[in-house]
């Protein structure tokens, strides 16, 4: 029995039984009922639940000491974590800071960028070109960055512009385009922008490899990626990588970055690189940025729990996970099951509209008609009222609005880097039951096979 009355409060009230423990790919709640973590939790949870080779690391370390703060001591596990972090990424990214999450590790990318600029004397680069829609974390400086309206306008007086770009959406374009030719377009926005507000203006660039929440696993054609690096270069401005979602190993490489042999200037990750063991965060940084910066007196800025050893090494031993287990092999694998799986819905429910993702970040979205991709009528909910009747079938899966948070229903499907082929089976016959119960609630057609 438990107390009905809670002094919490999140995003809004809807209510939720309480969890009782994880194992693997699963969460069972105090009533005994067991779900299918299939979004990682919000694309944490890389390696599962509950792995007790990382308890027992994470244990260790207790035993040892849990803060040192690091104007005061150096400690090995943030030491440790660090030379595998910059092992793991492609080469020229060898510096790193750490952080708890991934809007301060967007802030501190930022941040760095800035500073780094001003020891060039170059101080008329303060604008930071970022996508529409996209999500970049909830603090002030990252909202802005962030496009997704009903999370920025409340705060929008309090903010200072930053320019925006579309995000390369090309499954909703309708032209003669190849592909590749569509990815410049998009690519090329970005120097048109940087040329309409003044390349001395701009400090940066930054991008999602592939999208997250805004954009559900939003993959830009091939050609996108290298024209972008190419502009940068050909104006000074750095361009980060937020792979907060897409890091340690989510995509099916440690670095969604690698699939395009693309070395950004800064990275900011998160998410996966503690996988929900404790809040953790780092930017990873070619030494020409972070040098310049010491050697002018220092990085103006830091977070409290910075390095806390607890937290390094479990996100060291987190990260020995993936290598010893394969599990980034292991999730180019699964991912493209899953994506046979995802875009065998379509045959069934003609409401999907698009699948889309790279590895075990995967996600498809609901229209009203394909021919036209016009989304459902906003009054349906879609987005919420699929996760509702997917969780009371034991199912967890994530949803955002796709245009831009005001209308269209993506739904994300990212489970843990662990899940097995038959795992996806059980996942994907729940997921089905769900959209027939929404189809029949919403009046949408299904196709039923002969």
């Amino acid at each position: 029995m438990t107390d009905a009355r809670s002094y919490l409060f999140y995003q809004s009230r809807n209510p939720r039984p309480f969890l009782d423990r994880g194992e693997g790919i699963y969460l069972i709640d105090e009533a005994g009922k067991r779900y299918i973590d299939g979004s990682s939790g919000a694309m944490v949870s890389n390696i599962g639940h509950s792995n007790p080779r990382v308890l027992d690391k994470i244990k260790t370390q207790m035993d040892k000491a849990t803060f040192g703060y690091r104007l005061h001591f150096r400690t090995h596990p943030s030491e440790d974590l660090a030379a595998k972090t910059v092992a793991m990424t492609p080469e020229g990214l060898d510096r790193v800071f750490f952080v708890s999450g991934g809007s301060e590790a967007v802030e501190s990318a930022v941040k760095l960028a800035r500073q780094y600029a001003l020891t060039q004397g170059q101080g008329t680069r303060y604008k930071v070109i970022s996508r529409f829609p996209s999500y970049h974390g909830s603090t002030f400086g990252a909202l802005e960055l962030t496009g997704y309206d009903p999370l920025r306008k409340p705060f929008v007086p309090m903010l200072a512009a930053m320019p925006k770009i579309a995000a390369p959406t090309t499954y909703l374009d309708r032209d003669n385009l190849t592909e590749e030719a569509r990815g410049l377009k998009y690519a090329e926005m970005l120097r048109d922008k940087i040329l309409e507000e003044g390349p001395d203006t701009v400090l940066a660039f930054l991008m999602e490899p592939i999208g997250g929440a805004s954009t559900g696993a939003l993959v830009a054609p091939d050609s996108y990626y290298a024209r972008v690096r190419e502009i940068c270069d050909e104006f000074g401005v750095l361009l980060i990588y937020d792979e907060v979602m897409t890091g340690a190993g989510r995509t099916g490489k440690f670095l969604a970055a690698e699939h395009w042999d693309i070395t950004p200037d800064i990275v900011a990750m998160s998410k996966g690189f503690g996988a929900g063991y404790a809040p953790l965060g780092a930017i990873v940084a070619r030494a020409a940025l972070v040098e310049p910066v010491l050697d002018a007196g220092g990085f103006l800025h830091g977070f409290t729990y910075a390095g806390n050893p607890l937290a390094c090494s479990a996100g060291l031993a987190v990260l020995e996970e993936l290598e010893e287990q394969g599990l980034i092999a292991h999730a180019a694998a699964m991912g493209d099951v899953l994506m046979r799986e995802l875009r065998a819905l379509m045959d069934n429910y003609p409401f999907i509209g698009d699948v889309r993702g790279k590895g075990l970040l995967t996600a498809f979205e609901f229209v009203a008609n394909r021919e036209t991709m016009e989304p459902l009528p906003k009054e349906l909910d879609a987005h919420a009222r699929l996760v509702e009747l997917a969780y009371e079938r034991g199912l967890i899966i994530y949803s955002r609005r796709t245009r831009g948070g005001t209308s269209g229903d993506h739904f994300l499907i990212a489970p843990p880097l662990i899940i097995s082929e038959a795992q996806i089976g059980e996942m994907m016959s729940i997921l089905r039951d769900a959209l027939d119960a929404f189809a029949a609630e919403a009046g949408l057609p299904v196709v039923v096979a002969a």
